[in-house]
């Protein structure tokens, strides 16, 4: 009866004003809620799911929403005799709701239909971390880790059975799934919830394996090759496949993916494919010029920096820097900043040796007087 029902938008959760979206959103959590997938056996969750779908389909549809507002359940439900209601063709599947299959499916797989418990699985993948240096990194490297993983059971093959033996479920006959049909409004629902004999799998051990308990899997230490390439960055994962969790049903092993931490190198720093470093030179040097030792990741290289060489300077050693991944022959280059060094603790021989230079170069520095001028312009 009319009079026994709740209002659709309080069944929903969501104010008589709500947007497509809002509705969509809150019929997916209630769905989610009550589904009998997630409540086998709970006969009010399962007349709950029957009440939130009503719902969404009738305020998903603009039209019979439209009715339902204006006339309430009677222009919606045909036991009123108003017209509208569900088109009399039934509701079997979700075929009459609209995209209400479509969201099952993202829930649970495909609605209504379910994937062969007994059909080859790909094992899931393994996240690890490595630690390299920054040579490491750059030229590439083999290490060795350990990984956790879920292997097959060697003591029972996978089965899970201690004698090889495992049988098909009566219960689902060995889909693993339990569809029931109950009639709604003088419809026909049909729904699904996993078969409480095999736990969905679709197969029934009768004497388990005692390694694994007839699971089949049990988790093992593995250690494990990683081939780093080179140029690999710090964030980056390189991927070793096949090494991951077996897979089900004779299906491929996951990978492991292994995320990259590069330690932080006393000289250099990288930035994608360039490597920077920072050379501390002396007034002489920067002021006649000199010949330096410029460090590089294959050792040390000369470089005749020019006379009058300004602290911050940057120069380039093309060539010289991080190997592109994938193509070894193709580098980043190597830029080194040189800074002037100001000497402390000088003895006094030094100082009235740099106090006559100073004297001797008084009015001579191009960006002092410049930078003279434009104080007193600025004061003045």
């Amino acid at each position: 009866m009319a009079e026994e029902k709740r209002d659709y938008y309080e069944v929903l959760g969501v104010e008589k004003g709500a947007g497509a979206d809002e509705i969509k959103r809150a019929y997916r959590k209630k769905a989610m809620q009550y589904h009998p997938d997630r409540n086998p056996g709970d006969k009010e969750a399962e007349e709950k799911f029957k009440e939130v779908g009503e719902a969404y389909e009738v305020l998903s549809d603009e039209t019979k929403r439209a009715r339902y507002d204006q006339y309430g359940f009677a222009g919606v439900d045909p036991n009123f005799g108003a017209g509208g209601g569900y088109g009399g063709s039934g509701f079997s599947g979700f075929g009459d709701f609209g995209d209400l299959g479509d969201i099952f499916g993202s829930f649970f797989g495909g609605g209504t239909r379910r994937a062969n418990p007994n059909a080859p699985r790909r094992g899931e993948d393994i996240g690890a971390r490595l630690e390299l240096t920054f040579e490491e990194a750059a030229f590439g490297a083999e290490k060795e880790i350990t990984v956790g993983r879920i292997e097959n059971c060697a003591a029972c093959g996978g089965t899970g059975s201690a004698d090889g033996k495992v049988e098909t479920c009566s219960n689902c006959g060995g889909s693993g799934q339990i569809r029931t049909t109950q009639n709604f409004m003088g419809m026909s629902m049909q729904s699904t919830s996993t078969c409480p004999r095999c736990n969905g799998k679709g197969k029934v051990i009768k004497n388990p394996c005692t390694t694994c308990r007839g699971k089949g899997k049990v988790r093992r230490n593995q250690k494990i090759k990683v081939k780093v390439p080179a140029g690999v960055d710090d964030g980056q994962s390189v991927r070793v496949r096949g090494e991951g969790c077996s897979g089900t049903n004779g299906g491929p092993n996951g990978d492991v993916l292994v995320e990259i931490s590069i330690r932080e190198h006393p000289i250099f720093r990288r930035e994608d494919l360039t490597v920077y470093v920072e050379i501390p030179i002396t007034f002489p040097q920067a002021a006649l010029g000199a010949e330096l030792q410029v460090p590089t990741l294959e050792g040390k290289v000369p470089y005749t920096i020019p006379e009058g060489t300004q602290t911050g300077t940057m120069f380039t050693l093309p060539g010289k820097g991080i190997p592109m991944i994938g193509n070894s022959r193709r580098r980043g280059d190597l830029r080194f900043r040189v800074v002037v060094e100001t000497p402390t603790k000088l003895n006094r021989e030094q100082k009235e040796l740099l106090s006559k230079l100073a004297e001797s170069l008084d009015g001579n520095s191009k960006k002092s007087k410049s930078f003279g001028e434009k104080v007193k312009e600025f004061f003045d």
